[in-house]
């Protein structure tokens, strides 16, 4: 008997083979089989679509849901469109706090707002508490006298790591602008954060999440770094699964820094207490790749770029002396580790391959699909190498809409037909997964990524390289098909047939043949884990059985 039977649906498979199905079987969270496979066969719980699209669940291939869960308990200033917005909004949250207490905010955008929030006007604002706001990139924040003080930023006592970057005015005071690997000043005085307050974080975020049709996110970097929130992260999401809040999978990146090195006698170079490393873990939680910080951003003109930026200039700045991230890339090749190498600018791109060559030069490891995150600035000549490598390039195509006039202003028209590239990565054979790095931008709901992939427009109707666009149903299998590939999953997830993991998304509308502009706005009626309504259970058509059943 089968533990659930959806039918009257239109389900499209990403199958080759039986592209299209109406009927959908499953037995112990895993799909049994489609149509005539499973048609009449009896059921526990069956489902009535009515007509309604079946896709499978979508993944999220870098996001950070921990970030993104505390953002929402957060001050949002998203919504600014003023310098005196964002001070008034501090003001009004100060004013409901303890005189000691941190007014922390999130989502402030320096390009809509003129420039960044002063130091003394956060001082002012916050009534003297800490103030402490991150910019909507998470590359840079800015804070009060307060936390500076206690930063040793205001009397030069502070260690600036490096790769990061304190602003200072032509005066050579900081103005209290933090970049890059500098927001771990800060950072050192808030961290780490109690893995119950992460947990919380964990089920908030996952609550939207489904509710977006995401089955899968993967976690960018966790436990070190500036990235991560504690030592200990992982048992948060840990202690979220055990509450049964959080109904979706999850892979973890640790970040380089918690990888340490082991006694040459144990025949491991690099990893994770007890040996663990990228694929240890199940189905729902496991951890993936190590993540590596090469570079900044392009919004902060950050990005390690091989020609200057537009205006102030600059090359922007690596995560680090170039030798060090080359060998911490190489040992954790050499220990068995997948690389998840963040790299924006094309010159921290060009070291990423050169690391990766080398790797694979000196120790050959057939199919272990490295990462190279966002993949941002891709020169016509990295095509190639990165094909030859079977590297899996992960841009956020969202970011086009979102921060695309801000980037076409730091890089210029000519360089904008190496942004974001999607159509010349397929073209040349790669396997390019959907992703948002949510926080750090606008929405990360899938289907605005899927809306931006076809347009590739932004806020103010520019469209960037037109001849980057894809279609509608390879922005799907961006979600889909690539993102399970980019996890070594594609034999159990990311295809609607016998054998896949029963994650479903059911839709209000098909998003491969509604016109671009209504993507992103179809209706998520439900999302299945595991053959599991974890979203719109309540609301669906249920003609034998039921949610609770």
């Amino acid at each position: 008997m089968l533990d659930l039977l959806l039918r009257d649906v239109r389900a499209l498979t990403m199958r080759a083979d039986h592209p299209r199905a109406h009927t959908v079987g499953v037995v112990g969270g895993v799909i049994v089989g489609v149509d005539d496979e499973v048609r009449d066969l009896p059921a526990r719980a069956v489902v009535d679509g009515g007509g309604a699209t079946l896709t499978p669940g979508f993944t999220d291939a870098h996001n950070h849901m921990v970030w993104y869960g505390l953002s929402l308990a957060e001050l949002d200033l998203s919504t600014c469109r003023s310098l005196d917005e964002v001070y008034d909004a501090v003001a009004a949250r100060a004013a409901e706090l303890p005189s000691d207490a941190w007014v922390v905010g999130s989502g402030y955008d320096d390009y809509v707002l003129g420039r960044h929030p002063e130091r003394a006007a956060l001082e002012r604002a916050g009534g003297g508490r800490p103030v402490w706001l991150k910019h909507r990139s998470a590359h840079m924040c800015v804070a009060s006298d307060a936390v500076l003080d206690k930063a040793g930023v205001l009397d030069g006592s502070a260690r600036v790591p490096d790769g990061g970057v304190v602003e200072r005015d032509a005066d050579g005071e900081p103005t209290g602008l933090l970049a890059e690997q500098a927001q771990q000043l800060v950072d050192a005085l808030v961290k780490p954060y109690p893995v119950e307050e992460l947990a919380a974080a964990v089920a908030r975020a996952a609550e939207v999440y489904v509710r977006e049709g995401l089955t899968h996110v993967t976690e960018a970097g966790i436990a070190g770094g500036w990235i991560g929130h504690s030592p200990a992260e992982a048992a948060a999401y840990q202690l979220a699964r055990q509450r049964g809040e959080l109904p979706l999978r999850v892979e973890l990146m640790p970040a380089t820094e918690v990888l340490h090195p082991f006694d040459p006698a144990v025949g491991v170079e690099t990893g994770l207490d007890l040996g663990l490393r990228s694929g240890f873990g199940d189905d729902f939680l496991r951890i993936g790749p190590m993540k590596i910080f090469t570079d900044g951003a392009l919004s902060s003109r950050t990005a390690a770029v091989t020609e200057p930026f537009v205006g102030a200039g600059g090359l922007g700045v690596l995560g680090d002396d170039p030798d060090v991230l080359r060998e911490r890339m190489l040992a954790a090749h050499r220990s068995g580790w997948r690389i998840a190498a963040h790299a924006i600018g094309d010159r921290a791109i060009d070291l990423t391959l050169d690391t990766l060559e080398q790797a694979q030069k000196e120790l050959p490891r057939p199919d272990v699909r490295h990462r190279i995150e966002h993949s941002a600035m891709v020169r016509p000549e990295h095509l190639s190498r990165m094909a030859a490598l079977d590297v899996v390039p992960v841009p956020q195509a969202r970011f086009l809409y979102e921060i695309g006039d801000t980037i076409h202003s730091a890089l210029g028209a000519d360089r904008m037909p190496w942004v974001y590239r999607q159509r010349s990565l397929l073209d040349a054979g790669l396997r390019v997964p959907g992703s948002s790095d949510r926080p750090c931008v606008g929405t990360g709901a899938p289907l605005a990524g899927m809306r931006s992939m076809v347009e590739r427009t932004t806020k103010a109707g520019l469209v960037l390289a037109e001849s980057e666009r894809v279609d509608a149903t390879e922005a799907l299998h961006a979600y889909t098909t690539h993102a399970a590939y980019a996890c070594h999953q594609e034999d159990r997830r990311g295809r609607i047939g016998p054998g896949m993991q029963a994650d479903l998304v059911l839709l209000g509308d098909d998003p491969t043949t509604v016109d671009s502009t209504e993507i992103d706005g179809i209706d998520v009626l439900a999302t299945f884990v595991a053959g599991r309504a974890v979203h719109g259970a309540d609301t669906l058509t249920w003609t034998t059985g039921g949610p609770t059943s």
